[in-house]
């Protein structure tokens, strides 16, 4: 990955997001003395200082004469009244703003930042960690063709990245992609519990679900079929799997639950960024 003339890059927060990200950008080529971290808690900020990254405590220790090319937000949403107006003087037609942080609107970073600020939201989520994320973004009017290819490439060094052309979809990738993996690591859980119920082991019953779980979403990956396509491989006509799925499939659960589930979580998103 080159900056080319798109000048440095500000990351605002190093955490666990913020810092997966900064590694995939290391990985993929970005010269450490082109990324400016702020990150307040010292020993993390200790931790990143060794990537050879340059790294304060606080947004105004950054040089007054830096012109960044593009402003991460990778702080906590509820810390964002607090943290980012204090970039608003980096805003001007050579800077993008890059925001993950969830619920946060573009609106919200304009009236901060100003209306003229080319700014990017971004929705991804926590497999970014291990470079199998997915991100969805948005960008407003400001940001130009190059801005929004730079920005793709930044997210894209932690998964797959899709776009969309308005802010509506984004309340919905946050409850199904977003809190997507909460849901997974559920399913881990109670399937341990009901291999117990069954009269297995429970370490023996939790490995079984962690690796069967994490082995077919690595299939799932890797396959051109779709999932149903692969559902019905491993289903046999009237077979255990079969019966299984009956239950699963009945009218009242799995299908209505996950809907259910996913409104709500549509709906809350939708208070949050009111």
């Amino acid at each position: 990955m080159s900056d080319g003339t798109s000048g440095p890059l500000v990351l605002v927060g190093g955490g666990k997001m913020g810092g997966a990200m900064l590694a995939g950008w290391l990985d993929q080529g970005m010269a450490p003395g082109d990324v400016h971290v702020v990150e307040p808690w010292a020993e993390r900020a200790e931790e990143l200082s060794a990537l050879g990254v340059s790294v304060v405590a606080d947004g105004g220790e950054l040089a007054d004469d830096l012109a960044p090319g593009t402003v991460v937000f990778a702080v906590k949403p509820q810390q964002m009244d607090d943290v980012a107006p204090g970039y608003a003087r980096f805003a001007a037609p050579g800077c993008v703003f890059l925001s993950i942080a969830a619920g946060k609107t573009i609106g919200y970073f304009e009236n901060l930042l100003g209306a003229k600020a080319g700014i990017v939201r971004a929705m991804p989520n926590t497999p970014a960690a291990v470079g199998r994320g997915i991100t969805v973004a948005c960008a407003n009017g400001p940001v130009n063709a190059d801005q929004r290819k730079r920005c793709d490439g930044l997210l894209a060094a932690v998964g797959e990245v899709a776009w969309v052309d308005d802010e509506a979809p984004i309340d919905a990738v946050t409850a199904l992609s977003g809190g997507g993996p909460a849901y997974v690591f559920l399913l881990v859980e109670v399937m341990a519990e009901a291999g117990v119920a069954a009269g297995l082991d429970a370490d023996l019953a939790m490995r079984l679900a962690r690796t069967t779980v994490s082995g077919a979403g690595e299939l799932l990956r890797q396959a051109a079929e779709p999932a149903a396509t692969l559902r019905e491989n491993v289903t046999s006509p009237g077979g255990t799997t079969a019966e299984a799925l009956k239950v699963l499939r009945a009218a009242d659960a799995w299908p209505a639950l996950m809907t259910r589930a996913i409104a709500e979580a549509t709906r809350r998103s939708r208070e949050l960024a009111g």
